[in-house]
């Protein structure tokens, strides 16, 4: 079972109101981390770009086919082949930029995910190598 870790705290309050990706006009937004899971993030820094998973609760999970970007004239497209929220386990990754930390509470961004949406996991973004 996946238990959250914290919850996003957005001025978008709904999916209408969010674009589709964060590079595409999205707001900052605060990452509130459970006091449980606060020692976690130790080592994250401002100006550290790590990587947020989410939980869109708002998805709808029985989805498999569906036109990209909400866009009629675009063919139907398997759900796994597109970036949507609405798929049988709606996680969502989201590369982001630590802007500030307080306590446990981090300021990230951009990011397209709505006010009170969970975030099951944090990873940080890795340098590329040769090898990758």
């Amino acid at each position: 079972m996946i238990k959250p870790i914290g919850v996003i705290h957005s001025g978008l309050a709904n999916r209408e109101a969010a674009p589709h990706q964060g590079c595409e006009g999205a707001p900052d937004a605060w990452l509130e981390v459970d006091p449980m899971f606060a020692e976690g993030l130790e080592g994250i820094v401002a100006g550290n770009e790590i990587i947020l998973i989410t939980w869109f609760h708002k998805a709808c999970r029985d989805i498999l086919k569906l036109h990209p970007r909400r866009d009629k004239s675009v063919p139907l497209t398997g759900v796994f082949a597109t970036r949507s929220p609405d798929r049988p386990n709606p996680l969502g990754l989201h590369r982001v930029t630590v802007l500030e930390i307080a306590g446990n509470r981090l300021k990230v961004g951009p990011i397209e995910a709505i006010d009170g949406t969970s975030v099951v996991d944090i990873k940080p973004v890795l340098p590329k190598t040769a090898d990758s």
